[in-house]
């Protein structure tokens, strides 16, 4: 091992205050220069205010302290936008031109499942005027940053979350905004939070095919889309049209997902379609995509979401669900 891969590894330990990532996978570590004993290691300000940067540079300094060969350490800052800082390997938005089928919840699955096996996760709520994330995830706090960006909190497991509702004073309070602040919102989201570095970013949209979906689509880089829909004929008639929507904007549907698809009586295998004869076969054939699953109606994953702990959910069908998801993704890479 190189003395700066030496170096690198001991930043990977080194914890961001304010978003208890590392200066690694936040991406800060800029430059790291080793010559006669002495190590130059650049590092950027993005979204760190003083305190965190005096805390970082003498913590940085320490850290190296130990490595045979070094004998000096200097910590410099440079500034850098967000967006240049951020490097996600997959953006994911998950979309449904229908409202109340459950898309927050199926981001909120698939990342969950995904942290488990051991990827970097982020989840950014587009749903500007409903957002719901936060009170899955059990989160409250408002985000830390500086005038230079904005760190996303994280959840017990990991996963970085950035909502509006996470910015209001109250989570109640109504967002009353025309669609072009909506839209810049987003963009903001995207640009103006350090993500870091990320495995997947999964975008949660809000229903229908206007201007926040319009904005994902053409201003966010998507590696694809996820469609959920729920087995009411009214509900898959107006799925098709997002199905077509993310078609013509030529994004990847990477696969679909049946939400409220049965519920399993208690104490029996019998399962009851409470909202119809699934559509799910019928759905993946439109989008000419995979079936990623069919999500059941569980009394104790809505108790979960109720009481912020989605994240103790777990089910045998989520691990079928994970398996799909990764295996469509990699599909779509070929």
């Amino acid at each position: 091992m190189t003395t700066e891969e030496q170096i690198k590894g001991r930043l990977e330990d080194v914890l961001v205050p304010g978003s208890m990532r590392s200066l690694v996978k936040l991406n800060l570590v800029r430059n790291i220069a080793f010559s006669n004993g002495k190590v130059d290691i650049t590092l950027a300000s993005t979204a760190l205010s003083p305190k965190s940067q005096d805390w970082l540079k003498a913590k940085a300094g320490e850290t190296t302290k130990g490595i045979p060969g070094i004998k000096q350490a200097t910590i410099d800052f440079v500034e850098a936008d967000p967006k240049e800082l951020n490097e996600v390997k997959h953006m994911v938005a998950i979309m449904s031109g229908k409202g109340g089928v459950g898309k927050s919840l199926v981001t909120s699955l698939i990342g969950v499942s995904l942290t488990r096996r051991g990827y970097e996760v982020g989840i950014l709520d587009a749903d500007i005027t409903g957002p719901s994330i936060p009170r899955m995830f059990g989160i409250s706090e408002r985000p830390a940053g500086s005038e230079t960006g904005i760190l996303p909190p994280l959840s017990r497991l990991g996963i970085e979350i950035m909502s509006i509702n996470l910015l209001l004073p109250n989570e109640d309070d109504a967002v009353i905004w025309r669609g072009p602040l909506i839209g810049k919102m987003i963009t903001q989201f995207w640009e103006d939070v350090l993500w870091g570095k990320l495995d997947y970013l999964l975008v949660d949209l809000p229903p229908g095919t206007a201007d926040a979906p319009l904005t994902v689509m053409q201003s966010l880089p998507l590696s694809g889309v996820v469609i959920v829909f729920s087995p009411q004929e009214l509900a898959a008639m107006v799925v098709r049209k997002a199905m077509r929507m993310a078609k013509q904007m030529q994004v990847p549907i990477i696969g679909v997902v049946e939400n409220m698809s049965y519920f399993t009586v208690p104490g029996s295998r019998k399962r009851i379609e409470i909202f119809g004869k699934s559509k799910a076969r019928e759905m993946a054939n439109a989008a000419d995509a995979p079936l990623l699953g069919q999500i059941p109606i569980d009394p104790q994953l809505a108790q979960l979401c109720d009481e912020g702990n989605i994240e103790r959910y777990d089910s045998a069908t989520l691990d079928t669900f994970a398996d799909a998801f990764l295996k469509a993704m990699s599909d779509k890479a070929k």
